[in-house]
């Protein structure tokens, strides 16, 4: 991090310490608080809900926030995660430094800190997604020498009243601008908020979704981020949804990250980028294309794209936007720039320098930019639980780079063409389809659990409760069993509207 990246650092420690928050220490910590007048500290961490929980400590001395930083806290377990028992559920809550920030909600002056979870012996809990995650990318770098970033596509709809001035246009809300887009402030809000809580990230705009309804107006709006290591990428976007649900409620709004608001209107999708590093360079490209590293961790997340969905569309309404025609996949494939398939290959500024001279003829030698190149993986939503998505990732990416067929599966798997135009049917016909319920999909993960099981990443008691959720909503044939019940379909989204 250079010293311009610390002095326009946003994260007010950052600042204060003039250090990255990677190298945060507990002293650090404890200067901060003395030298700014910290009255409250909030511990906050996942459950298996996916959403954050809060634990609040009132300080009375620099001592007592030592003593609270160096041993944390007890917890129940039992009311965090389902496959704990009460008879032996007490869990330690440990803050993790580098997470560090100023709560931007808070009356007084107040520091939040993620925290990871640890069993009664002091060790990481196992079937913790948070530590499943870390397991995961650490099998990964040891494995194949590669760090492994990814960035979430964070898309969420604005519930209000309808507002009949500069109304928008029905699902043509795409970049729309104030005042069309109503809810912009919230947007740009949040996307202070994020960055000072040391989120990174890329933009935010309005998206397709508009539309009014029974006197209420939907508005979709999105923020996406930058590639960043892979555990870091899960907590800012972990941060990011509670932020936003902070402001909707100060604003008098819901926020929904529900992956379908009602059917035939554009579903909120949470799309991950991802990309490999080595010695800081970006190894998804070689000689200007597309890496054989890259084909083979595409092959390998389409060989077990089917059993993903399992940690990435865990509601019944999320089969529900998993269907034809709404830039959402349905069979397993990938392609370039091709919005139809399950893992998409965007443009990645391979040689953006000509742009950039051709914009700017007063820039005679612009510099070499490096290439930003990711592949996208287009099927979670936000019902994701976002760790276990993610290690389920980094997993499928080892299996692929290690799989001996991996370039014959991609070359196999490759489509250029909108499968879901009528001329292209038989492309879509030879293709394998995703699952389309929650039970199908537990089915699959049934199937292909050793691939997430390899290495103890995945325990395997962990994945038996994560099967049995899934299977217990019962919705097989739920599509074709709700077509055309309205009433049906509204209550059973208002059931999942603020799910994870």
């Amino acid at each position: 991090m250079s010293e311009t990246e610390i002095s326009m650092s946003p994260n007010e420690l950052v600042q204060y310490l003039q250090k990255p928050s990677s190298e945060f220490t507990k002293q650090d910590i404890l200067n901060f608080a003395e030298a700014n007048g910290i009255e409250m500290v909030n511990f906050r961490y996942a459950a298996e809900d996916g959403k954050l929980k809060t634990l609040n400590f009132v300080l009375w001395s620099k001592e007592h926030l030592d003593t609270i930083l160096s041993g944390g806290e007890r917890v129940d377990g039992s009311s965090l995660f389902s496959f704990i028992e009460a008879g032996s559920s007490d869990l330690y809550v440990i803050p993790k430094f580098r997470t560090a920030f100023v709560d931007p909600f808070a009356e007084v002056p107040t520091l939040d800190i993620l925290c990871s979870f640890y069993n009664n012996e002091g060790k990481p809990l196992e079937s913790s997604p948070e530590y499943i995650l870390r397991k995961a990318h650490e099998e990964f770098k040891s494995k194949t020498g590669y760090s492994f970033k990814a960035l979430g596509e964070l898309e969420y709809y604005v519930i209000s009243e309808d507002q009949k001035f500069y109304p928008g246009v029905d699902q043509k809300g795409y970049h729309t601008s104030e005042p069309f887009a109503k809810w912009e402030a919230i947007r740009v809000e949040a996307l202070r908020y994020i960055t000072q809580a040391g989120g990174h990230v890329k933009y935010g705009h309005s998206e397709v979704g508009c539309f009014t309804q029974d006197g209420i107006h939907y508005e979709q709006h999105e923020i996406e981020f930058l590639p960043m290591p892979v555990e870091q990428a899960v907590e800012q976007m972990v941060i990011a949804k509670w932020i936003l649900r902070m402001l909707g409620y100060r604003y008098g709004v819901n926020i929904s990250f529900a992956p379908k608001i009602t059917v035939g209107k554009a579903g909120s999708g949470l799309h991950i980028h991802m990309m490999l590093e080595k010695d800081g360079k970006n190894m998804m490209v070689a000689n200007g294309k597309l890496s054989d590293t890259a084909r083979k961790m595409i092959a390998g997340i389409l060989d077990v794209a089917d059993a993903l969905t399992a940690f990435g569309n865990t509601i019944p309404t999320s089969y529900l936007r998993l269907v034809p025609h709404q830039e959402a996949p349905t069979n397993i494939c990938w392609g370039d720039r091709n919005r139809s398939v399950l893992v998409r290959v965007p443009l990645g500024w391979n040689g953006a320098n000509i742009m950039l001279q051709d914009a700017n003829p007063l820039e005679p030698n612009p510099k070499m930019s490096e290439s930003k190149q990711t592949v996208e993986f287009r099927v979670p939503d936000g019902s994701a639980d976002l760790y276990c998505l993610l290690a389920g990732l980094v997993v499928a990416s080892e299996h692929g780079i290690f799989m001996p067929n991996a370039l014959e599966k991609a070359q196999a798997l490759y489509v250029d063409c909108n499968i879901f135009k009528e001329e292209n049917k038989h492309i879509q016909e030879r293709l394998e389809q995703l699952p389309a319920s929650c039970y199908e999909s537990a089915e699959r993960l049934e199937k292909k659990r050793e691939v997430f099981e390899n290495n103890g990443i995945f325990p395997k008691g962990m994945l038996n409760n994560t099967i049995r959720i899934l299977k217990s909503h019962k919705d097989q044939g739920l599509s074709e069993k709700l077509y055309g019940k309205t009433d049906e379909i509204k209550e059973l989204v208002e059931k999942y509207l603020h799910i994870a």
